[in-house]
């Protein structure tokens, strides 16, 4: 069997942009412009190599062998990549899964699981190790009990672990909500919490939990600590309340539904906790105990906290008010105006989410077996309760999403990479315009969004202009091809009028089944691949509304192989449309090299 075409295999020189590729040198001529020049012998030996590779031997010895002979330095992985086809490869890790047994598939996958698990349970005991290091100065170290040191010899009642326990006790916002992975210490610290403010006479504080059974346990673990933390605090069962010698007050509710909320209307609370807040199908129950929370004491800040974990009736909402605002650990604000007395007042509301992980809690991670309870759950059940992840949804289009993978901090685009736009038109409904770049290796990274409504085509057009103004030539644009008909007897379609702005699109595929075959081009870019443990595409996190539609969009019911279209769907269509239009299985080596321009030898004539 011949080897597929290598494009850089090719002994011509042509102008130096991007990387270098391998068995070329680079050279600049006296006009100062900059070529890669092959070398014929580099270039046969990579033939030979490719070649071994291909008749079975090993592509490390390979790869060995090459760089002893051209002194060039090319990775195993890239030779790999060089010596077959996007479809041989994905041919031969299925026949490699397909010889497996059930039993083997299961035990290479827990595997994968256990090795990430034994990383960062490493990461988090070096983290515990450096906190220990550090002088113990407070009876409960983090919160403000003591002006002055306290002995060492004394007895510490509680200790934060290092990390998310630690800044979700500092913190000052507002409303926090520390939520993620199950096991990480979030009710404990939600009990701590208010202790900090027990000193101070007017201190009342509300802890809240679903159902009266849950209170009880929570009231238990109380019973256990505050009597250590603050002698002489005393709990009365008939209020449900413990009374602090200061004066001070933390009272314990539970909240089933609006109806049990009422019972709180008209009280005061300088703190105010809900524990499980994901449980709440809606933000009702929160909303309205944020009216309770005031004080005629100002020396007392005004604290609003919540925990809670993915995969709950209420994780959409949750998410959208506290996870999706801003990075997590990062202050924002919600901005409020109000009208008083003809005059227009604003105020802000400050938030944090601070994320939660079982490696966080060493208590948990000594010997393995709660984590390994958690790796065994169903593939949606582990992402959320071991790694805390608020994308997975059941019955989510795509599961193999993972933002830790696929979302990745803006960088400046290389000015080589082969930039592409994609669109989705919407006027009452937003609009969907994407652009991604694609590296030498044929990913594509999504590097901006536009999501608008209530923009005609020509306000979108010059929109678009605007935005896209440094980023060079467009190489290609693929606009939804509904766009292209007619509305009414006379004027210009969508797209012509878009076209007219200057923003060429050409029209996307509607041919019978590609949604489908778009949906499945999506999943393959989404698969990490083998070799390089890397995906087929990533998102700058500057592209929050495609993250998330991704992240959450359901399948159809009735057609499980397609998304549901009456889902938010703008932002997914557009990346469908991107994605069709540059398919996996038409990989060549190099793909994006720059081809040699044509300049006259004389510019005045042209020839």
């Amino acid at each position: 069997m011949a080897h597929p075409k290598i494009n850089h295999l090719r002994s011509e020189k042509y102008r130096a942009r991007g990387k270098l590729p391998f068995g070329f040198d680079r050279e600049v001529d006296e006009d100062g412009v900059g070529w890669h020049v092959p070398d014929p012998k580099a270039l046969e030996l990579l033939g030979e190599a490719i070649e071994h590779v291909r008749s079975g031997r090993s592509v490390r010895s390979v790869a060995a062998w090459l760089e002893a002979e051209t002194n060039r330095k090319l990775s195993g992985t890239r030779l790999h990549k060089l010596a077959w086809t996007e479809e041989e490869l994905d041919d031969r890790r299925k026949k490699r899964r397909k010889k497996l047994t059930p039993a083997q598939r299961k035990l290479e996958d827990l595997k994968n699981t256990e090795k990430q698990t034994r990383i960062k349970a490493e990461q988090a005991k070096r983290r515990l190790d450096k906190a220990k290091s550090k002088k113990e100065q407070s009876i409960v170290e983090g919160l403000d009990f003591a002006d002055e040191p306290i002995e060492d010899t004394r007895e510490v009642a509680f200790r934060p672990n290092p990390g998310p326990q630690t800044d979700f006790l500092s913190a000052n916002e507002r409303e926090v909500f520390y939520g993620g992975a199950r096991g990480g210490g979030k009710t404990y610290s939600l009990l701590i919490a208010p202790l900090r403010f027990v000193d101070k006479p007017t201190s009342r504080a509300l802890l809240i939990r679903r159902s009266m059974p849950e209170l009880r346990d929570v009231i238990f673990q109380t019973q256990q600590i505050y009597p250590k933390v603050v002698p002489g605090a005393k709990f009365k069962t008939q209020e449900n309340t413990w009374h602090f010698p200061s004066g001070a007050r933390i009272e314990f509710g539970y909240c089933e539904n609006l109806q049990d909320v009422l019972r709180y209307q008209g009280q005061s609370y300088s703190w105010i906790g809900v524990d499980e807040l994901p449980q709440y199908g809606s933000p009702d129950v929160w909303h309205f105990l944020r009216s309770s929370l005031r004080s005629a004491d100002t020396s007392i800040p005004l604290h609003m906290r919540a925990t809670g974990n993915p995969g709950n009736i209420g994780s959409r909402w949750v998410k959208e008010l506290f996870i999706e605002p801003a990075k997590p650990n990062t202050r924002f604000a919600e901005k409020v105006e109000y009208e008083l007395e003809g005059k227009t007042l604003s105020t802000e509301i400050t938030r944090k989410f601070i994320p939660a992980s079982v490696w966080d809690n060493p208590y948990l991670t000594q010997d393995g077996s709660y984590i390994a309870m958690l790796a065994s759950l169903p593939e949606v059940k582990r992402k959320q309760f071991l790694y805390g992840d608020w994308d997975v949804v059941e019955e989510g289009a795509f599961p193999d999403f993972n933002r830790a993978t696929h979302v990745v901090e803006p960088f400046e685009v290389p000015h080589g990479w082969t930039r592409i736009r994609a669109a989705d038109f919407g006027f009452s409904s937003h609009s969907a315009i994407l652009w991604g770049a694609i590296d030498y290796d044929n990913n594509i990274w999504i590097y901006r969004e536009l999501y608008v409504n209530r923009l005609t085509a020509d306000q979108l057009g010059r929109m678009i202009r605007e935005v896209e103004e440094g980023d060079g030539r467009i190489q290609d644009a693929v606009l939804d091809s509904s766009c292209w008909a007619r509305r009414g007897d006379r004027g210009p379609s969508i797209a012509e009028t878009l076209n007219a702005e200057g923003c060429r699109f050409r029209p996307s595929d509607r041919s019978p089944g590609s949604r489908v075959s778009g949906k499945i081009e999506i999943h393959k870019r989404l698969m990490v691949d083998e070799d390089t443990e890397e995906p087929g595409i990533r998102f700058f996190e500057t592209c929050p509304n495609v993250i998330r539609q991704l992240a959450s969009i359901p399948l159809d019911k009735r057609n499980p192989e397609d998304v549901d279209t009456h889902a938010e769907d703008h932002a997914y269509d557009a990346l469908r449309y991107m994605v069709s239009s540059r398919p996996t299985n038409l990989r060549t080596a190099y793909e994006n090299t720059p081809k040699i321009n044509w300049r006259p030898s004389d510019n005045r004539f042209g020839y």
